[in-house]
Order: C-alpha cells, then sequence, then structure tokens
C-alpha cells in the first residue's frame, strides 16, 4: 500500500516513530502537488548538491565552505567538535570567530569506531601547515570525547600550537548540540589549556 510505503520511509528517520511519520504523511496529502514536489526535489537537490568542505568537512555548497572562506573570520584558531550539527550550535552562541575542524564522530571502540574512521590526519595537516596558534577541543564531555582530546593531543604534542578545551561549565556526559547557547558560549570564552587530564 502507498500510505504504508511512505510512512515506512519517514519511520526510518532519527527520532521519528510510526505514529509521527503517518501524522507528517497526511499532512503531506493534504497540501498541493506543488508544494509535495517542492518538498522531494529540495531532498533530493540537497542529497545530490550538498559537499563537503574540503579544507574543514563542514556541510557546504561550494568546495570551500563559508567559514573558512571568510577572511573576517581568525584562521589562527581552530575549534575541533564531533558534528555539524556542533558547528551549528558554537555559531549560534555568536562568542567564536575562528575556524572549525569536524571530526565526524569521537573515538569510540565500542561502537567500532578508531580514529582512522575520523578526520584526525587532515586536522594534523592544518596544524603542520602553519599559521594555527590555537586548537580548541570542544568535543562532548564523555569517555569518548575525552579519549578523542587525549589522542589529538598526542598527535599534536612537539608541534608550536596552543591546546585548549572549553570550559566544564557544560554537564559531564552533556552532548554538546544540546547545550544551550549562553551556556556554550562562555565554555568557548572561558576554555582552559588542555592538559590531557581534564
Amino acid at each position: 500500500m502507498l500510505l504504508e510505503k511512505a510512512v515506512g520511509e519517514f519511520a526510518k528517520l532519527p527520532g521519528v516513530g510510526r505514529k509521527t511519520a503517518m501524522r507528517l504523511v497526511l499532512h503531506l496529502l493534504r497540501q498541493d502537488t506543488a508544494v509535495v514536489e517542492a518538498f522531494g526535489n529540495a531532498m533530493i537537490t540537497l542529497k545530490h548538491e550538498v559537499k563537503y568542505c574540503k579544507v574543514c568537512h563542514n556541510i557546504s555548497d561550494t568546495e570551500i565552505c563559508r567559514i573558512c572562506s571568510n577572511p573576517a573570520r581568525d584562521a589562527s584558531t581552530i575549534c575541533v567538535v564531533e558534528s555539524i550539527r556542533d558547528v551549528m550550535a558554537v555559531e549560534a552562541t555568536q562568542q567564536y570567530r575562528g575556524l572549525y575542524h569536524v571530526l565526524g564522530g569521537v573515538i569510540s571502540p565500542m561502537d567500532g569506531i578508531g580514529p582512522s574512521d575520523l578526520q584526525i590526519e587532515s586536522l594534523v595537516e592544518r596544524v603542520k601547515g602553519g599559521g594555527v596558534k590555537e586548537v580548541i577541543l570542544a568535543l562532548s564531555s564523555t569517555m569518548e570525547g575525552d579519549t578523542t582530546n587525549f589522542y589529538i593531543s598526542r598527535k599534536l604534542e612537539g608541534m608550536d600550537v596552543k591546546l585548549s578545551v572549553i570550559a566544564r561549565g557544560i554537564s559531564i556526559g552533556d552532548e554538546l548540540e544540546y547545550t544551550d547557547e549562553v551556556t556554550l558560549g562562555r565554555s568557548i570564552i572561558n576554555r582552559t589549556l588542555f592538559t590531557g587530564t581534564a
């Protein structure tokens, strides 16, 4: 049945159960054909045309994202985050004017994610390339986040770069993307030097 098939596809989305999926499908059925086609085309275009920035791995419409290509940004500071959602969360604070580096996750042996599955080597290459004075480790305050912080600190050891972590105004175990903007903004401003035992 067409309705069941559509509900099944929506239910595959994270956080969408069958009831919500049914509500979304029924809502779309009530819309004009042009509205539904525009929605579908927007999803197809997004999938086919979205790129990842060659520098920081953020989502972009172009080879280099708008943040990396903005001359007003401080290129001497790189904020390392787990995901694209974290870039959006930090940007929403309007407290940070440097660049980013999106790892694409954190080291998690339990989930089969090792350092080679992440964008750590490209971070090391960016720092080696020169001009970077500070790397801010803005990963979630979880065991996996701390493990990743420690691994990155070892990879950057001996390089002339200041290593800092965001202030722990964010509760241990909290995900960065769910932290309110004021707390996250203060954590960026009040970052501390990374010692490997944060």
